[in-house]
């Protein structure tokens, strides 16, 4: 188990200690959970409370705190609480899972793949013809790429995934369990004679560098050109990205949220969960879709948006009050 002390924790973190405390840390934990021997944080004032009750012995807390440790414990005083505890949190870190052998003998590996230096890949996996998987990169097992598909360096695939063909995945990117990278996108013409006749998706899925696609999430593959995320992208759980979308760098999609097809998203776009963006809709760099919000329209850059259908935040929020207003006087 690692452990280190206060003062090494405040020399990762750059911080300001306030108090003093002997112990050594062991880990990590929540504010209400934590033990004596445990570091813990306060990202917001709200939870100053609860720190007269919690057990642990250290914080790391934002400068603006008004409240003092204690008898035998200790503040790391830093300028953002959240990311200083993404620090700690690497610090603790236990090691990933670990490989017997560089490629297990149970992968199927064909003979045309190009395999860069130091790339591992777990059993059970499958790797089609004429891919190409860059260095440093690791394949969990039970995952399978299909032909003509390239994979950049120090990228991460997990257990589960599917990359179809002719899909391109970039540097330093993490494709999280069970996601489908390349699905044909959702296209079907009604037919007298036929009743739905399905449009062939012949293009493919490009994902940038840096990007990160949570757990059963689906990316499908352009109609006849490519579906593209951009670099430094962050894609939560359970996220659709229909055939054709464009998202531009830094994007956001938290889970549960849809893209329908051909939607194009500006740079640093943020989607909150369960949000549904129609076919078609062009949103604009740095606008925010709040949660649950339906966009039927295109969206100016900056805009913040919310409701169903979305409209901008401020008038839903008047909207919504009068609403409450109506209620409350109708039952009076």
């Amino acid at each position: 188990m690692k452990t280190f002390n206060v003062n090494e924790i405040n020399d990762l973190l750059k911080g300001e200690l306030v108090g003093r405390t002997d112990l050594q840390v062991t880990g990590p934990e929540q504010l209400e959970a934590a033990s004596v021997s445990e570091i813990t944080f306060i990202g917001s004032k709200k939870y100053e409370r609860l720190w007269a009750t919690s057990k642990a012995s250290v914080a790391v807390v934002n400068q603006d705190i008004s409240i003092e440790p204690g008898e035998n414990r200790a503040f790391i005083k830093v300028g953002n609480a959240d990311l200083a505890m993404s620090q700690v949190l690497e610090l603790f870190a236990p090691p990933l899972p670990d490989f017997d052998v560089d490629i297990d003998p149970s992968a199927v590996v064909h003979a045309s793949v190009t395999i860069g230096k130091s790339t591992r890949i777990g059993a059970g996996c499958y790797i089609g013809k004429n891919v190409s998987i860059g260095d440093y990169t690791t394949i969990y097992p039970n995952t399978t790429i299909l032909d003509e598909c390239t994979i950049g360096n120090h990228t991460t695939i997990w257990s589960g995934t599917v990359i179809r063909e002719r899909c391109q995945i970039g540097h330093h990117t993490i494709i999280h369990p069970n996601a489908t990278i390349g699905a044909d996108g959702f296209g079907f013409r009604p037919c007298a004679e036929k009743g739905l006749v399905k449009i062939p998706q012949i293009g493919n899925v490009i994902i940038g560098n840096g990007v990160e696609i949570g757990a059963n999430s689906c990316v499908d593959r352009g109609k006849f050109s490519s579906t593209i995320v951009g670099d430094g992208c962050k894609i939560d759980n359970l996220v659709q990205i229909g055939h054709n979308s464009k998202l531009g760098r830094f994007c956001i999609m938290a889970g549960n949220s849809g893209l329908a097809g051909s939607v194009t998203l500006g740079d640093g776009v943020i989607i909150g969960g369960s949000a549904s963006i129609k076919d078609h809709v062009t949103i604009g760099n740095g606008a925010t879709v709040g949660a649950g919000s339906g966009v039927t329209c295109d969206i100016e850059a900056g805009k913040v948006m919310l409701g169903y259908p979305a409209v901008e935040a401020r008038d839903a929020l008047k909207q919504w009050a009068i609403l409450k207003r109506l209620v409350r006087d109708s039952s009076k």
